[in-house]
């Protein structure tokens, strides 16, 4: 590294630890007051009023949504790199996958790398992205060019693991409906077409199916609407499916397995079928390794050392993986509980305000400065990560 590069990302941990105190209580009032997808009103308002008091320019209402918010500071062009900030809850478990962490950790990468650097040196954003539980905040913005004009998207994960990069799987739900006719059971059973039956044989259909489906990829089912009443041949059932694959190409395939058979079920029912997404597709992630290994190394300042996923692991998915087929992006996992539990569960919104989570918390604040910082000062490090970006997205679709 140059020596502005050592000079600038020297002073990051100073500037995190004299706002450390208030992080933590911005971590602390997001954990105590859980707001959900599209409605975290009161938490993106504190995130962006942080950002403002501290210089930012902040545009609220971002792409529509109106609890998204995008922060800038330094030069309007490029380089320019964006802390993105997760602060929605789980119903029921509130911050139960540590969103709370990520807003605090990302609000205080921002702010340090902009305390640090020069007007000159490039542009710090910090992006709030609501509803990745469920509505995907980022890929409505990723949709709307929000991330268009950067070099880069950070960001960390509170988790089981510490683990350099996330393997998140694509995902999206598809509703299927099936149209039959009704009649009743008895008195004229032949006039009838059974829409709940040709439903549950798409059901044993993709159960089939699932057999052979490579390791990323499955299929889940609920029936959102089974008919009416008993004394009646159903007319119309639905269902709801959640897909997932490894990459979005096998994502893609696995939804035209779906129409296929369920096609193929209404021909054998005397049905008719409509299958249609229900949800924003989320993407597989792809990481940017030159800049998940400069996180990683400055993490390990911290005590804390990130190994690669365990191979064959996939931990679920994520909007950012939208955001990482734009712009070279990092996710990795840094563990705040123990590897015998799990995200999703009251242990883990414990972990979420603990004394461990606070330690992970600032130290991957002070990380993610540091890679922010590193990548505006560092022409090669930006060249070398647009380099291998390229090269991962032209691959993903081959």
């Amino acid at each position: 590294m140059g020596h502005a590069v050592d000079e600038a990302v020297g002073r990051v941990a100073g500037e995190v630890a004299v706002r450390a105190d208030r992080l933590w209580e911005t971590a602390r009032t997001l954990h105590g007051d859980p707001e959900y997808a599209f409605a975290e009103h009161r938490a993106a308002e504190l995130l962006s009023g942080e950002l403002e008091r501290e210089g930012f320019t902040v545009e609220r209402d971002l792409a529509g949504l109106p609890t998204a918010f995008a922060a800038r500071s330094g030069t309007p062009r490029r380089p320019a790199v964006a802390l993105l900030l997760e602060y929605d809850a789980l119903p029921g478990l509130g911050h139960a996958c540590g969103h709370n962490l990520i807003a605090a950790a990302g609000l205080g990468a921002a702010l340090a790398a902009r305390a640090v650097l020069d007007e000159g040196d490039g542009a710090v954003w910090a992006v709030g992205t609501p509803a990745e539980e469920g509505g995907g905040g980022k890929v409505i913005e990723t949709d709307a060019g929000v991330f268009d004009d950067l070099d880069a998207a950070l960001m960390f994960h509170p988790g089981v693991h510490s683990w350099r990069w996330a393997p998140l799987t694509a995902q999206a739900q598809y509703r299927v409906g099936f149209h039959g006719r009704a009649a009743h059971p008895t008195g004229n059973p032949t006039e009838g077409i059974d829409a709940l039956a040709a439903l549950i044989q798409l059901f044993n259909t993709l159960a089939v199916v699932e057999r052979r489906l490579p390791r990323g990829s499955h299929v889940q089912g609920i029936i959102t609407d089974g008919g009416r009443a008993t004394n009646i041949v159903p007319e119309y059932a639905e269902a709801l499916f959640g897909l997932r694959a490894a990459t979005t190409a096998g994502l893609e395939d696995l939804a035209g397995e779906l129409l296929t058979c369920a096609h193929g079920v209404a021909r054998a029912t005397d049905t008719t079928v409509t299958v249609e997404r229900a949800t924003p597709r989320y993407e597989h992630f792809r990481d940017s390794g030159v800049l998940s290994g400069r996180f990683a190394h400055y993490l390990s300042r911290a005590g804390i050392d990130l190994t690669p996923p365990e191979p064959g692991v996939f931990l679920g998915s994520s909007d950012i993986g939208n955001v990482s087929g734009r712009v070279p992006a990092i996710h990795p996992f840094v563990a705040v509980l123990g590897e015998d539990g799990s995200d999703h569960t009251p242990e883990f919104a414990a972990a979420a305000a603990s004394d461990r989570g606070r330690r992970v918390m600032l130290a991957a604040a002070e990380a993610l400065a540091c890679t922010a910082v590193e990548l505006l000062l560092s022409p090669d490090l930006r060249d070398r990560a647009w380099s291998e970006h390229e090269r991962t997205t032209v691959a993903a679709v081959v």
